[in-house]
């Protein structure tokens, strides 16, 4: 074995239809490591390349292993409206610093169907005046939906910025109760 393969994580992955399109799943034998929107065949593949880079080795496409199994059933559960909590491991190898501390925070304290402000999130981790910083951290967020970056809003009422897209943030607040849902 070479001194680098220690280091080498086995990232299992694969995509699933979810009420905002395909999501893809990717995983560690930590946890759940990378939720990427709009898994298109191309997003798919940088989202791959960029997972192998970070974490070397090659992901594996593995619908059936046991390490996407919960992840899979809590993400539909929580589209059909029958989950509120996400109870998975997750692996934050992905993101560091400041932004891992601001999501985690967000994973743990703003529940289904609330809303915090990028400054309310900034001060609940120390950072009364880092609310772009906040709104960097959720732009880099590895774990949507999971890690709900969707309910960060601008404090006048404002939706804010959106990774998976502003339609795609509406509705996983319409999902949530937090806004009607879209008409049409």
């Amino acid at each position: 074995m070479d001194s680098h393969a220690q280091y080498e994580q086995q990232v299992v992955w694969t995509v699933v239809d979810s009420g905002i399109g395909p999501l893809l799943l990717a995983a560690t034998d930590e946890g759940l490591v990378n939720v990427v929107f709009h898994a298109t065949d191309a997003v798919r593949d940088k989202a791959l390349d960029r997972l192998a880079s970070r974490l070397g080795g090659e992901p594996v496409e593995a619908p059936r292993s046991p390490l996407l199994a919960d992840a899979i059933r809590q993400v539909a559960e929580y589209f059909a409206g029958e989950r509120r909590d996400f109870e998975l491991p997750l692996d934050w190898t992905l993101i560091t610093g400041f932004n891992r501390q601001v999501l985690r925070e967000l994973a743990s304290g703003v529940p289904y169907g609330s809303v915090v402000g990028y400054g309310d999130l900034a001060g609940r981790v120390g950072q009364p005046g880092a609310a772009q910083a906040v709104g960097t951290a959720m732009g880099s967020n590895p774990l949507p939906v999971v890690v709900p970056c969707h309910r960060v809003v601008e404090s006048d009422g404002g939706i804010g910025g959106f990774g998976g897209g502003l339609e795609t943030k509406r509705r996983l607040l319409a999902l949530e109760g937090v806004l009607p849902e879209p008409l049409f």
